[in-house]
């Protein structure tokens, strides 16, 4: 764990770029996905597969660089985590991350696949630079199928953008939002909130 003495580092650079990154892209696939259905009319298929392609690129590169045995461990919900947050009353020092942030995590990343996987699938019904429009690769019935999980996928995200925003102004957890910008906490917001045998960088 990288640390002075008074600060000690919660996110990388590359790891804050990241999230910013993939942050863009979801609020430009939402805008772009939304935006229209609300009555604003505008060019917005090749923004909106445009920041996919993005967001597909991040997501794979961001996998890649998790596969350690370590921020693998950091991410890792445990039947004794479940069982000590509910027995503390949510309030455990845990490791480099909460519970919350972890279900939070997880949750995002079921749905991201979702939505990357079936708007992949919906690419071949527009012209790209790659390929030409096939929009009878799958009958009616498997389209409606591929349009409703990514349908639901996108109002996941807007709830959990929604909890996201809200839980990160919070003044109490605005440590947590100066870290995703500056990448630390002060010593004491590390001792008060995280057990040092849990950290895992």
């Amino acid at each position: 764990m990288e640390e002075n003495k008074d600060r000690v580092i919660r996110h990388s650079l590359i790891s804050r770029v990241f999230h910013w990154i993939m942050a863009g892209c979801i609020f430009t696939l939402l805008a772009t996905g939304l935006l229209p259905v609300l009555g604003v009319n505008f060019e917005w298929v090749e923004p909106h597969w445009i920041a996919g392609i993005t967001l597909t690129v991040a997501v794979v590169i961001h996998v890649v660089r998790s596969l350690s045995p370590k921020k693998i461990k950091s991410m890792w919900i445990s039947i004794s985590d479940v069982r000590e947050f509910i027995q503390s009353g949510g309030k455990v020092r845990g490791g480099k991350f909460s519970l919350e942030q972890k279900l939070m995590h997880h949750g995002i990343t079921l749905f991201s696949l979702v939505s990357l996987i079936t708007g992949w699938i919906m690419l071949l019904k527009i012209d790209t630079p790659f390929w030409e429009r096939d929009p009878f690769i799958f009958d009616a019935d498997t389209w409606g199928l591929i349009y409703v999980l990514h349908g639901f996928s996108t109002l996941f995200f807007v709830s959990s953008i929604m909890l996201h925003i809200y839980f990160s102004l919070r003044p109490e957890k605005s440590l947590y939002l100066r870290s995703m910008f500056k990448g630390w906490l002060t010593r004491s917001e590390y001792e008060e909130n995280h057990d040092p045998d849990r950290w895992e960088t």
